[in-house]
């Protein structure tokens, strides 16, 4: 296993090093409270798995091979816990039917987040993303928040990369239904008047 300069030693981990597991989850918290939160909807249960989930870590850190990237195990260790608590509850996350949006539809709603600055952008991207269900949030968190790849965010959730590829083409073009949904009409224009 290749020990990298930013990454927490490891090795002191398995052998019991309490600071080094400190490094760890502070260098990770942030990430994994936010895949929660984005996957679950709610901050008590956002903060109760990613603790359960560094519990799972410093348990199974030893099992770590250095295969992928550690930051990418603790996702899917975050990930899978997240789907775990969302089982024991049996929640019911609300789907939206997919809606056909023609291109010029598509091309106004672009040209409409363009036109915002960022955080206005990445506030409302963050707040549509809460109403999709949590692997649509979780490739959408991955790739608009964590700037991952289309490996990155396949290995994390444990699919191909065609697959991932796919199913974020899918989540995109929901996102943007919600986002439509949201803006306000004069946002968008008045195409369709006059």
């Amino acid at each position: 296993m290749k020990q990298t300069v930013d990454q927490p030693n490891i090795a002191a981990i398995v052998n019991g090093d309490s600071h080094e597991f400190s490094k760890l989850v502070e260098t990770y918290k942030h990430m994994v409270f936010t895949l929660a939160m984005r996957t679950l909807k709610t901050r008590e249960e956002a903060e109760e798995v990613a603790q359960d989930t560094f519990v799972k870590v410093f348990k199974s850190i030893k099992h770590f091979k250095g295969d992928a990237k550690l930051s990418s195990w603790i996702y899917r260790i975050a990930y899978n816990t997240c789907l775990d608590r969302l089982k024991k509850y049996k929640k019911e996350m609300q789907n939206r039917p997919m809606e056909e949006i023609n291109a010029f539809e598509v091309a106004e709603i672009q040209n409409a987040l363009t036109g915002m600055i960022q955080k206005e952008r990445l506030e409302l991207i963050k707040k549509c993303i809460d109403q999709l269900l949590p692997t649509d949030a979780a490739l959408l968190t991955l790739f608009y928040f964590e700037d991952k790849n289309l490996n990155e965010m396949a290995e994390v959730l444990e699919m191909s990369a065609n697959t991932a590829k796919v199913k974020l083409h899918r989540a995109r073009t929901r996102l943007g239904v919600i986002i439509k949904e949201q803006l306000e009409p004069e946002t968008i224009g008045s195409y369709g008047q006059g």
